[in-house]
């Protein structure tokens, strides 16, 4: 299978309601390219473009394209042997939070296997990586990196792993302050009943990116196996 990018994320599977809140809220099924229906608030389609583009999920190895000689089947084979060594764990419970201006889920309370199972992820795939391009670098740097975050664009491509990752769902872009008074009592209320219920993390899905631009799908979910 020919990709542009490739992605490994934390995703709710079909059966949890929080894959259907995530569906409705994003206006696209990423399994299924499907378009949904979203709630009736004010710009939502254009609030939650750039999130809709990715599909809803929490990053585990950033999205990279492809090293020479690193075809795609190659890169479901060792995520098929890192998940073999890896246990399924409770995820803590979700809530929204303000995230710099963004809206998103987080974890409401530390979880180590989160963590680990991001770096894995990283480490373990970084062979398949392309080196991201001088354009690619100088896009992220115009966040104002830390020194910390830098290094990691500079080794891993992406600036938010190890020690600076955090888990996140996105759910809008950036918000004015008066976005954020409609939309953050919104969220709340639309995830409600998805989040209050318990889950485990019991696979990783890899999203692909078919071209550039285009939106990112689900294309495998490998379980957790250990």
């Amino acid at each position: 299978m020919a990709v542009a990018r490739v992605a490994v994320y934390y995703g709710p599977t079909a059966d949890d309601p929080l894959f259907a809140a995530s569906t409705t809220w994003l206006g696209r099924n990423p399994w299924s390219q499907a378009p949904a229906a979203q709630p009736d608030l004010p710009g939502i389609a254009e609030i939650t473009d750039d999130a809709r583009l990715y599909g809803f999920h929490a990053t585990l190895k950033p999205p990279m394209r492809l090293a020479a000689n690193r075809p795609w089947d190659a890169v479901l084979t060792a995520v098929r042997s890192l998940t073999r060594r890896l246990q399924p764990f409770d995820l803590p419970p979700l809530a929204v939070r303000d995230l710099h201006g963004f809206l998103a889920l987080r974890e409401t309370m530390p979880c180590p296997a989160l963590q680990s199972l991001a770096d894995a992820c990283v480490a373990e795939l970084d062979a398949f990586r392309a080196p991201p391009s001088d354009a690619e670098l100088a896009r992220r740097r115009r966040s104002a990196l830390t020194a910390e975050q830098d290094a990691m664009l500079v080794r891993w491509g992406y600036p938010y792993v190890f020690g600076t990752w955090f888990f996140h769902m996105t759910l809008t872009r950036r918000l004015t302050p008066a976005e954020r008074a409609v939309y953050f009592p919104a969220a709340e209320a639309h995830f409600a009943a998805a989040v209050a219920m318990p889950r485990r993390v019991t696979d990783v899905c890899l999203f692909t990116q078919a071209e550039p631009g285009a939106a990112f799908t689900i294309a495998e979910r490998v379980p957790l196996l250990g």
